[in-house]
């Protein structure tokens, strides 16, 4: 097990910046305008400004664990994977918002969930080799996408004209 005070350094700079992005993009994606408003949600639904401090969390223990699978890794290629398991999930994350937000398509953005959950796992799978602290970074961020993925059926379902409202805009 790496300690934390060894993650400082340019593994955590780089993880950081990283990840600083992927939350700028997604942040930039995201609007929070009459659309989403006028959307039936589920009762179990957060308040809108539990997200960001949801995802700051998130991201921060995943840059950790980007830190740590970066230092720990026993090889250039198993850092190879890491770096590809990690940039594939950052690119889905994203995804995520521009389908749900950008284009207004939340029965799109349920079937990214999925894949964007099993990138989560696969984050975990890179990473258990090389630290299950890393993988414990990691639970909250596969925690949350669960939640967000039982969220965005439930918005789908309370919501069943979307598609067509959406193809109607185009």
């Amino acid at each position: 097990m790496i300690e934390l005070g060894e993650l400082w350094g340019w593994p955590l700079a780089i993880a950081a910046f990283g990840w600083s992005i992927v939350a700028l993009l997604g942040g930039l994606v995201t609007e929070i305008g009459p659309w989403y408003r006028q959307l039936r949600k589920p009762w179990f639904q957060p308040p809108d400004w539990l997200f960001g401090p949801a995802w700051t969390l998130i991201f921060i223990l995943t840059a950790l664990a980007t830190a740590e699978c970066w230092i720990g890794a026993r090889s250039s290629a198993e850092q190879g994977l890491i770096v590809a398991a990690f940039v594939l999930n950052g690119v889905l994350n994203v995804l995520w918002s521009i389908l749900f937000f950008k284009m207004r398509r939340p029965d799109w953005a349920l079937a990214e969930v999925g894949v964007l959950w099993l990138s989560v796992a696969s984050m975990m799978l890179v990473a258990l080799p090389i630290s299950g602290q890393a993988v414990l970074f990691l639970a909250p961020y596969l925690a949350w996408v669960t939640f967000a993925s039982v969220l965005n059926l439930a918005i789908v379902r309370l919501n069943p004209n979307l598609a067509a409202d959406a193809a109607e805009e185009t």
